[in-house]
């Protein structure tokens, strides 16, 4: 095995898709929520419009429609939690892939902090990051811009150049290629057993697309 990405000196890891399976449950319960305020959306809009996105995303397209934000985002922050705390599990074989690493790592997620805090902390995750945590209430832009990989990595000392980033969704490919990284598209999180995950990935720029934790250090 090799001891880390032979051409990188940081690698930064999404957290939800990639560290905890979490995608499906925070589909459903924001379709639960939107449900509740008569809003009639399937999970697969849900994953299209929201997936990889911010709170303000969900803030936007609620302003856009006229509903308010607030209580709608304030309900969902409960429902996530709950659903979190009965169901949520890592991605197999993530610790393995953490534990073997031999140079810097952090996460950068489009979820705020304490929700990335939560995720980590139930699935047993968080001692091997430490507070290198970085979200998306940290920037301006959100992903799909930039912003939050190059803030990232500024915080790690490491050049763009040289920075791996891997990631589950279009918006996060496409912010890791338009800061100047190597994408890797991970497509094992339950939200892709169904749809063409790899195509959706590559077409955004991922330089390589893997299914398993145990693939990460095979070349290709």
């Amino acid at each position: 095995m090799e001891p880390a990405p032979a051409t990188h000196d940081l690698v930064i890891f999404d957290c939800d898709g990639v560290l905890v399976d979490s995608e499906m449950l925070s589909c459903q319960c924001l379709s639960e929520s939107f449900g509740a305020y008569g809003i009639d959306l399937s999970l697969e809009e849900i994953n299209h419009l929201f997936l990889g996105r911010s709170l303000a995303a969900i803030r936007e397209f609620l302003l856009t429609h006229g509903w308010p934000p607030d209580p709608f985002l304030a309900g969902l922050k409960s429902r996530v939690q709950e659903s979190f705390r009965r169901s949520l599990q890592p991605i197999d074989g993530i610790g393995a892939v953490l534990s073997s690493l031999r140079i810097p790592f952090c996460v950068a997620s489009s979820s705020c902090l304490d929700r990335v805090s939560l995720s980590l902390t139930l699935t047993g995750l968080g001692g091997h990051f430490g507070d290198r945590l970085y979200t998306s209430q940290l920037v301006a832009r959100g992903k799909p811009a930039p912003d939050l990989f190059l803030y990232a990595a500024a915080r790690m000392k490491a050049e763009p150049a040289r920075t791996l980033v891997v990631e589950d969704s279009v918006s996060g490919v496409t912010a890791a290629k338009s800061a100047g990284m190597t994408a890797w598209g991970f497509v094992g999180g339950s939200h892709y057993r169904s749809g063409d995950g790899r195509r959706l990935l590559s077409d955004a720029g991922a330089d390589r697309i893997f299914e398993r934790m145990t693939d990460f250090w095979s070349e290709g």
